[in-house]
């Protein structure tokens, strides 16, 4: 099952406890544990302990925790939310799991998950904002340690804004629902409010915040052209990221993986635009047009185009249309599929003393007449990275051999380049017609030619020699799938 469709065998929730009592039956370590976790909640803490040790002691005794001092009992744990087995003993668990489920309790047993009706997780405390991080009792070290690193990403002062935003929860409701509320919560987190928690100056936020209630200013829209990568969700960048969950709406090219799409806010309107080799469901004109409508109408629009938005995305023709509207837009870059290619087979596109420069091209420059200035580039060593389909493999070969590049030149192919189902080919220029004979390669194609070539790994990658073609001169039909650019 891949990591998006995996199912969670625990569901996280958060209980509410307050005004509630937690019972914790252990007289050690592990009591001692879970009760410095629950000493976190407002929860009335019961520790039935009769043989406590000196450190649970110290802890019942500065904590305000009730020290049930007494042998076990069913009874110790009427009336509790929760209830802990921490004991140690397998047996006296076990007791005080059915014990607890008789009584309708949820229960948790320490280190025994098969006794466990929940777990407790790794908690990040800015109360009133918590983080829990379960692994289902698979793996407390992991747990512990991204909470160890999510605890360090966050503000000190994340609590206090929050209790801010609760108390301000009522004005805004009195907001227009939509974009209007939702862009002043925006900037209560992220602007002037938090700026002010941040430095301490509560009633400098308080005043910021009741700006924000009183401004009514329509809301500005702004379009993000923001490179989506080549397909893997873990390269996407951090203002990628972060643009995607603030976003009213995401405007998405057929390339781009439904896994990034899905980082975007659950509530963003998504709309697919499509535009493909051989399957266009919306031309660039109609895009330019719905981006400028979404801008007008207050929107922040991300715009995801595969790669990097400024390689072969026309993102040139998308940014003249919203100058030319008025609407505000910024260029977010993204992995190219030429990097990502080149990374897979830990290639080196410019090399000391072989290549010094390099090109991208779509490779349709070549059906011309004439040969273009890159081709010559590649004549004298340039690495050239070419956004194609197998569908022009072989007039690429064959135009640069006739303009003089060796049939030696090395090549390296990726199918689906930064993804778990990639595949790789090495060979010649020679080679490179066979391409056009697979049909077994439906996804997007990068092509690197070049003496820098040979530098790269080629263990793993199949040899494109044992797929030549016979027949040079077959025609194949497109497969609107080959090309691995917007077109």
């Amino acid at each position: 099952m891949s990591p998006a469709n995996a199912k969670l065998n625990a569901f996280p929730v958060f209980m509410r406890v307050d005004g509630g009592a937690v019972a914790i039956v252990g007289n050690g370590e592990e009591a001692l544990a879970k009760a410095r976790l629950i000493a976190q909640s407002s929860a009335e803490l019961r520790i039935i302990a009769d043989h406590a040790n000196a450190e649970l002691l110290a802890f019942i005794a500065t904590s305000g925790a009730v020290h049930v001092d007494a042998a076990y009992d069913a009874a110790q744990l009427e009336g509790a939310a929760l209830a802990f087995a921490a004991n140690g003993d397998e047996a006296l668990d076990r007791r005080v799991a059915e014990d607890a489920r008789r009584l309708g309790i949820p229960v948790n047993a320490v280190d025994r998950p098969e006794l466990c009706d929940f777990f407790t997780p790794a908690l990040v405390n800015r109360a009133p904002v918590a983080i829990a991080i379960g692994t289902e009792g698979a793996g407390p070290v992991l747990a512990q340690l991204l909470r160890a690193r999510i605890d360090r990403m966050l503000s000190p002062s994340l609590g206090r804004l929050a209790a801010l935003a609760a108390s301000f929860r009522g004005a805004a409701e009195r907001l227009p629902k939509g974009n209007r509320r939702r862009r002043f919560w925006s900037d209560f987190f992220a602007g002037a409010p938090a700026k002010a928690i941040e430095a301490g100056e509560f009633a400098r936020a308080h005043d910021a915040a009741l700006d924000l209630l009183a401004s009514n200013a329509p809301a500005a829209g702004h379009i993000a052209l923001v490179g989506a990568g080549p397909g893997a969700e873990d390269l996407l960048t951090l203002r990628a990221h972060r643009l995607l969950m603030e976003a009213d709406a995401i405007v998405y090219d057929a390339l781009v993986p439904e896994g990034i799409v899905a980082m975007g806010r659950r509530d963003a309107e998504r709309l697919p635009v499509g535009k493909r080799k051989g399957c266009h469901s919306k031309s660039q004109e109609e895009i330019n047009a719905l981006l400028i409508e979404l801008g007008r109408a207050g929107k922040r629009v991300v715009r995801l185009k595969s790669g990097d938005p400024l390689v072969f995305g026309r993102a040139g023709e998308e940014m003249a249309a919203l100058r030319e509207a008025g609407v505000a837009y910024e260029v977010v870059p993204g992995v190219t599929a030429a990097f990502a290619a080149a990374a897979d087979f830990e290639l080196p596109l410019t090399l000391r003393g072989v290549s010094s420069s390099m090109v991208f091209t779509t490779g349709h420059d070549l059906k011309g007449n004439s040969l273009p200035d890159w081709a010559k580039l590649a004549i004298s060593g340039a690495t050239v990275a070419v956004y194609m389909g197998r569908s022009v493999a072989a007039e690429v070969a064959g135009r640069l051999i006739e303009a003089g590049l060796s049939p030696d030149t090395a090549v390296a192919v990726v199918e689906n380049a930064s993804l778990g189902n990639r595949r790789r080919f090495h060979g010649t220029l020679a080679d490179l017609p066979s391409l056009e004979a697979r049909a077994d390669l439906t996804g997007p194609v990068m092509t690197i030619i070049g003496d820098a070539v040979a530098g790269a790994n080629f263990e793993g990658s199949e040899p494109l020699a044992a797929h030549r073609r016979e027949d040079t001169g077959h025609e194949s039909a497109a497969n609107p799938a080959d090309e691995g650019v917007e077109q």
